[in-house]
């Protein structure tokens, strides 16, 4: 498989796979996993927790039964600099989808949640992109048999 295949891919992870990830020594927003470049994440579980900073953002626990995942969806898009030089109907569109998915994460849901994987102060996290509330019951599970396949036959695992 092609190593940069994965790169800009939302790769299906376990919260322990995702917390063993290795950070590259070049690159701050590229990590390995079993030696593909990967930055993207999508996980799956339990929010366990929740710590809303209104109009900043909302930092959010995963547990998908492997790991505990931290998530953190920014709400500051309409003040901060980072999208200062983006059309402004893009942030409100940007800044609205946020906000639904803020108000969607509430403890006790499970959440399919997609992102980018970052590092705050050392531990890895997932600055998220996208949050669905799932609503088959069967989800997790799913999640965990297509990440043990796609290990097995795509990540060299």
């Amino acid at each position: 498989m092609d190593q940069q295949a994965l790169h800009n891919t939302h790769v299906k992870l376990l919260g322990f796979d995702l917390l063993s990830l290795t950070p590259s020594p070049n690159n701050s927003s590229t990590f390995y996993l079993k030696g593909n470049p990967i930055s993207r994440a999508e996980i799956v579980g339990v929010i366990t927790s929740r710590d809303q900073k209104p109009n900043k953002f909302l930092k959010f626990t995963l547990d998908d039964g492997t790991a505990n995942v931290t998530c953190v969806l920014w709400l500051n898009h309409l003040t901060s600099p980072y999208f200062s030089s983006r059309q402004p109907t893009t942030v409100r569109v940007i800044s609205e989808a946020a906000k639904r998915f803020a108000s969607d994460a509430q403890v006790g849901k499970v959440a399919r949640v997609r992102g980018r994987i970052t590092s705050y102060r050392g531990k890895l996290q997932v600055t998220v992109s996208d949050v669905v509330i799932e609503r088959d019951p069967n989800a997790e599970i799913l999640h965990w048999l297509d990440c043990l396949s796609l290990a097995r036959r795509r990540y060299g695992g």
